[in-house]
């Protein structure tokens, strides 16, 4: 069994090298060959009707990038991909991660899609950021649709600032939500692998409103409550994804409340914390898929 693991050849943050070689390193272990590369929109090319690559040989692929380009190219030209294309695509996406959750049974921050300006000299009015403040009320979380590690997102405590805010983000996709402060600055990571819960730990930063690690939070190890386990299995399963990392917040009651869905995850955090080998884990995933598929 042979495979490949894409990383986008631009400004790739360390965390993705490290996965890449992490996982290079349990697949070869479990005596499957994997080359890492970074240059995969160099080796498939369109003609035609048909998708040329050299990857026909291969017999999975683990994607690490998020150019939903490459990966429909490349799923068009037979290659399975972990995760898939259309799962990453999503994913990669936070208005369309919440648009598939609609109806699914999970819940989320209330959240007005915010309105896309198509050019930049046009002004936002004064009364839409009055109207989002009256909905949601203050604070008000305001998120970029693309970006990871709490980048493109913003917290607003009055009008003025999320009118600010809003200036700023007016040409790029983006949202604004509830805030959802039962437990400030603390999250919950669930890592999902095949469907099932792997590995957890809650996030907690002091020192600001986004509780991502790159942010200065820390993790700690913790025992799952049951509906945390079953809200980040249903996110998987209704996204499609063979991995995932499922951000959930604390609402009322200490219930879950999904606050993003990572098709990429960094998990070199995790496994430090909780001490289980996620990227075995994953690699066995992989395996265990393709020699059933077959």
């Amino acid at each position: 069994m042979k495979g490949l693991i894409f990383i986008n050849p631009f400004l790739v943050p360390v965390q993705s090298v490290h996965q890449a070689e992490r996982l290079k390193d349990e697949f070869n272990k479990l005596g499957v060959e994997v080359e890492i590369v970074s240059d995969g929109y160099l080796r498939a090319s369109v003609e035609g009707e048909r998708v040329f690559s050299n990857f026909n040989s291969l017999d999975f692929a683990i994607y690490l990038d998020k150019d939903k380009y490459l990966s429909e190219i490349l799923t068009k030209s037979g290659l399975r991909l972990f995760n898939k294309h259309d799962a990453v695509r999503v994913c990669d996406d936070k208005g369309e991660t919440y648009i598939a959750l609609i109806g699914k049974g999970v819940k989320f921050p209330k959240t007005i899609f915010g309105a896309l300006c198509y050019n930049d000299s046009l002004e936002v009015k004064r009364e839409s950021a009055k109207s989002i403040g009256k909905s949601l009320g203050y604070p008000v979380i305001v998120k970029e649709s693309f970006g990871s590690m709490g980048k493109g997102v913003y917290k607003a405590d009055t009008e003025d600032e999320l009118f600010e805010i809003m200036k700023k983000v007016k040409t790029r996709p983006h949202l604004f939500q509830q805030y959802i402060g039962v437990k400030k600055g603390v999250d919950v990571r669930v890592i999902v692998i095949g469907g099932k819960v792997v590995a957890s730990m809650e996030r907690v930063n002091e020192n600001d409103f986004r509780s991502n690690v790159a942010r200065g939070g820390t993790g700690v190890k913790i025992e799952l409550p049951e509906k945390f386990k079953t809200t980040a299995e249903n996110c998987a399963k209704v996204l499609g994804l063979d991995y995932c990392g499922v951000d959930l917040l604390y609402g009322d009651d200490g219930e879950p409340i999904v606050c993003e869905v990572n098709s990429n995850a960094f998990f070199d955090g995790i496994e430090e914390v909780t001490g289980v080998n996620v990227a075995k884990a994953y690699a066995e995933h992989v395996i265990t898929t393709i020699k059933n598929n077959k």
